[in-house]
């Protein structure tokens, strides 16, 4: 009867190993395709080995000023703004949402990840134009940079709002006590518990306007100003038919710096998702 058992085990695991096997082929196929169609003269849709490797498709887009422009310094621009704004007012937010004694505060808090979730972009978009255009900021960076940010704010308020909950007040009030100005309590004692957090919402910001595509074409007219998520579009034809090898190579090139930035910060913080201190 174990022996019986047993083969039914090493069976059904075989049976798991073989199909987790071919889900992750599955999904690991288009990763080959973006390792090395960017490399190949002449690619296709098949994720297939070049015969020889070439970086004549890198040399070819790096040629093309518009297209690098919408990467450095238009992409690099708006995301690092919108990360940097999103970071450091949804942690001011978040410190006074948990520290301050305004009433509702718990409602305000799910309430804004509430709408947030409901109120998607394209929904939003009608008010948004409209709004932007009578502050007399369409068409700049500045409309583009502050939408995205406060977009990211209401899910950064939320996640952050964890990690303050999680410091002890008793760290504050001996600082208090001690002679520290409130300034110097939330630089010296809570920025620093709440840097893995504050860490994970920038990134999420900048992801996130990294990859968005509906508000810039909406909100930015001029190819100037435009990001590397619309000017992609420059290596497709009249008809929609991509040149495979400029699409290939402006991809991985679109890739890198969310790349960098997440290698860096794991490199740095390892990604350490807690909040607070622990009593």
């Amino acid at each position: 009867m174990n022996r019986r058992m047993s083969l039914k085990q090493r069976i059904s695991r075989w049976a798991v190993s073989i199909v987790a096997t071919v889900i992750a082929l599955f999904f690991v196929t288009p990763l080959l395709w973006y390792i090395f169609a960017p490399f190949n003269p002449t690619p296709t849709l098949a994720a297939e080995i070049p015969k020889q490797f070439s970086l004549a498709n890198f040399e070819k887009v790096t040629s093309n000023q518009a297209a690098m422009r919408g990467l450095f310094p238009n992409s690099l621009l708006i995301s690092g703004s919108v990360m940097i704004l999103a970071a450091t007012f949804s942690t001011l937010a978040a410190y006074g949402l948990s520290r301050g004694n305004l009433p509702a505060r718990n409602a305000i808090t799910y309430a804004l990840i509430l709408f947030s979730s409901v109120v998607t972009g394209t929904a939003s978009m009608v008010p948004i134009f409209v709004l932007i255009y009578n502050l007399g900021m369409y068409d700049t960076y500045q409309g583009v940079i502050l939408t995205m940010a406060g977009g990211a704010l209401p899910t950064s308020i939320f996640i952050l709002r964890d990690f303050v909950d999680g410091i002890p007040r008793s760290y504050e009030e001996a600082a208090l006590v001690s002679g520290a100005r409130p300034f110097q309590v939330f630089r010296d004692i809570v920025v620093p518990t709440m840097r893995p957090g504050i860490m994970v919402t920038g990134i999420l910001a900048f992801v996130g306007a990294w990859g968005s595509f509906l508000l810039p074409l909406i909100l930015l007219r001029n190819p100037q100003y435009q990001p590397a998520s619309i000017t992609i579009y420059q290596f497709y034809g009249q008809e929609g038919n991509p040149n495979l090898p400029a699409v290939a190579a402006y991809a991985v090139l679109y890739t890198l710096p969310v790349l960098l930035l997440y290698l860096l910060i794991n490199w740095r913080y390892g990604f350490r998702f807690y909040g607070g201190i622990k009593q």
